[in-house]
């Protein structure tokens, strides 16, 4: 009886087989790398040919390939659409307008979604919903009777439409994603806080806008596109070539009989989308590092 209550082994209890290797694992490697080059083909493919296509001249472009490759390396075409396409004019317009909107944006959508999640007061939650609302208003709905609205108050031939647009149809988003991320965060933050004796004002600038600064970040980088790329909003209240924002601009490159100067056109392009990849890589870059440091907890 007890040699067969006797435990086995020890070694025969830590034995384990080895688990066979998987042959699949090669295959499904080598086709997701096909898939990843696929992608990546499809994503630098266009970039590289309106680089390219900008060093073309007007004839090449009339009577060579489209994936014919320039027959000369010079910087003609932007010099003309910098000075002459006015290219340096519509960028300036373009900061002056993206970056006032996008200020406003983030205070009062910041400040907002912390009123509106953080702060107990009645009738918060039908607020929320009335900025919900907002989200599904098309603009186009309220172009014209904005542009009466501006034309009758006297704003007209400035960039103050084009400010409080955007910032009027960024706030909307930008409470409801900052309410999303203020609602993450743990109430005892902020009781303790309150505890301690700080104020409202303290509270939102030491502790609960710290605590999103990542959530801004990418907020920022979502309307920063917006307002950038934005063409319909600028081409109905800019009524002045010298107001006249980048995307706006690009429609006036034309030649001496009215043709498209594809050479010009296509710098400026490339002047606009290699500048705004440029600054879209550097603040993803401060994104994910932040995130990645706000991930660990000392």
């Amino acid at each position: 009886m007890t040699d067969t209550l006797t435990a086995p082994p020890r070694e025969v209890l830590t034995h384990r087989p080895t688990a066979p290797r998987r042959k699949g694992r090669p295959a499904r490697r080598l086709v997701r790398n096909a898939l990843v080059a696929v992608l990546l083909v499809i994503e630098v493919a266009p970039l590289l040919w309106l680089v390219l296509s900008s060093f073309k001249t007007q004839s090449e472009f009339v009577n060579d390939p489209a994936w014919s490759l320039p027959k000369s390396w010079g910087f003609h075409n932007y010099t003309e659409a910098w000075t002459t396409g006015h290219v340096a004019t519509y960028i300036r317009n373009s900061l002056l307008a993206t970056a006032p909107s996008l200020a406003l944006i983030i205070l009062l959508g910041v400040a907002a979604g912390f009123a509106l999640e953080v702060m107990v007061w009645r009738g918060r939650h039908k607020v929320l919903l009335v900025f919900l609302v907002g989200i599904m208003v098309p603009s186009q709905m309220i172009l014209l009777p904005l542009f009466r609205v501006y034309f009758q108050a006297g704003l007209s031939g400035t960039l103050w439409p084009l400010i409080i647009t955007y910032t009027a149809a960024g706030l909307p988003l930008t409470v409801f994603m900052m309410a999303t991320y203020f609602r993450s965060i743990p109430r005892e933050v902020f009781e303790a806080a309150t505890l301690d004796g700080a104020s409202i004002l303290v509270a939102f600038w030491r502790i609960a806008f710290p605590m999103v600064r990542n959530a801004v970040f990418t907020v920022g980088l979502v309307q920063f596109f917006f307002i950038w790329n934005d063409l319909l909003i600028s081409l109905t209240f800019t009524t002045n070539d010298d107001l006249r924002t980048i995307q706006v601009g690009l429609l006036n490159f034309t030649g001496q009989y009215g043709e498209t100067a594809y050479g010009p056109l296509f710098a400026a392009i490339s002047i606009n989308v290699v500048g705004a990849l440029a600054l879209y890589l550097l603040i993803n870059q401060r994104i994910i590092k932040g995130l990645t440091a706000g991930a660990v907890k000392g």
